[in-house]
């Protein structure tokens, strides 16, 4: 295949944002080195993968001795094993090699070394030292890193439940509104609906576009700057009501669920953009950063136990951080479902609208879809899931 200049090989494997670490140190050597690989040879993302977990086990090994010296060889054969885990998904988003399996095994394998070069390195220490505390300091560091992992998943989730709930109200409002309208607005309401259904067809973007909303954090994606200004569309509920609205296309509302977040921390998105301009993100120290503390830092200065000490501190600083931001982002949730009113259908109105309603889009007589709750907190309210998956009451 056709290899394209250093330039775009940045460009389409490149995060755009991405840990400090990884864009000031591990960037710059990983992209020329992709594209090397990508032109003269045939080496595979999953190749890189296993070559990456070697490398850290050769790491644990130099950590397991202990001294001074295996400690600077470990700290080096560690770093060029993390140049080689970033470097299996830049190849395979430049070569279109990747795979879900690779996905996994890239995903497992970087908690095995983890796990190998903390018991390695308090081990060696252990053994030199016969201190105890780095027997304790090695499960707060394989405990850290599950945690680390462990709560970005469960925050995942709970984000992908809540973009959910409000995609099923903002249907379900829609559904309602449409229940009052007369039989003839109501056809108009229907040729639009399906002039944008076809448009949705060829978007294919999970849906969204069917209620009209977008979701801040798809556009961040895209765009990391794109809340920074307030664009058309992000306020006011677009309930769907009334008939001059109807007639008209709808403009897709911009829903974020950080607006609580950034009005009472005004100076973040200064901060946040100072950063962007270079690919660094604000959490500034994540699992990546603690695993280069640990393994790098502490053995290059001789200093391992303070630094994981101090590393394992801020990591939990950044968490508490992320955790207090998810919930300030339930509250947007909870005014975003409530901004979505379901009006009481009569049942003259829901006679009327069902008897007009197209076949395949049935009227709504209750005022409320199935699974919807009129109001979001009350007793028959949904609730975000546990961490066991369960529903509960209320990164």
């Amino acid at each position: 295949m056709d290899i394209p200049p250093l330039s775009e090989v940045r460009r389409l494997t490149e995060k755009k944002r991405d840990a400090w670490w990884t864009v000031l140190l591990v960037d710059p050597v990983a992209t020329p080195l992709v594209r090397w690989t990508a032109k003269w040879t045939r080496v595979t993302p999953n190749q890189i993968t296993w070559g990456a977990l070697f490398l850290g086990l050769a790491a644990a090994a130099c950590f397991a001795r202990g001294d001074w010296k295996w400690l600077l060889i470990g700290a080096g054969l560690y770093h060029l094993s993390f140049i080689l885990d970033c470097m299996d998904g830049k190849l395979a988003r430049l070569t279109g090699k990747g795979s879900e399996f690779g996905g996994w095994l890239d995903y497992v394998f970087d908690r095995v070394r983890v796990l190998i070069c903390a018991v390695a390195l308090m081990g060696g220490q252990y053994s030199r030292t016969g201190e105890v505390a780095y027997v304790w300091l090695a499960l707060v560091v394989v405990f850290l890193d599950a945690l680390r992992y462990l709560d970005a998943l469960q925050i995942f989730k709970v984000r992908h439940s809540m973009r959910k709930k409000i995609r099923a109200r903002a249907k379900a409002s829609r559904r309602a509104a449409r229940a009052l309208m007369t039989a003839e607005e109501l056809e108009r309401d229907q040729e639009l609906e399906q002039r944008e259904r076809e448009r949705e067809q060829e978007r294919e973007n999970d849906g969204d576009e069917e209620q009209g909303i977008a979701f801040m954090e798809d556009l961040l994606r895209e765009n990391p700057t794109a809340d920074l200004a307030d664009g058309p569309g992000r306020e006011g509920p677009d309930t769907g009501a009334g008939s001059g609205e109807e007639a008209r296309p709808r403009e897709k509302k911009v829903i974020d669920l950080h607006v609580e977040f950034k009005s009472r921390f005004p100076w973040y998105g200064r901060f946040r953009t100072f950063l962007l301009r270079h690919r660094i993100r604000t959490h500034l120290v994540s699992g990546i950063e603690f695993q280069m503390a640990v393994f790098i830092v502490g053995p290059v200065l001789g200093a391992i136990m303070p630094v994981t000490v101090a590393a394992g501190a801020l990591l939990m600083v950044f968490e508490l951080a992320i955790i207090y931001k998810l919930l300030l982002s339930t509250r947007d949730f909870e005014r975003t479902l409530a901004s979505y009113p379901i009006p009481e259908v009569p049942e003259t109105a829901s006679e009327t609208a069902s008897g007009a309603t197209a076949p395949g889009t049935p009227g709504t007589a209750s005022g409320t879809a199935p699974g919807i709750p009129a109001q979001p907190g009350g007793p028959d309210g949904e609730s975000l899931p546990s961490r066991d998956g369960t529903a509960v009451g209320g990164r």
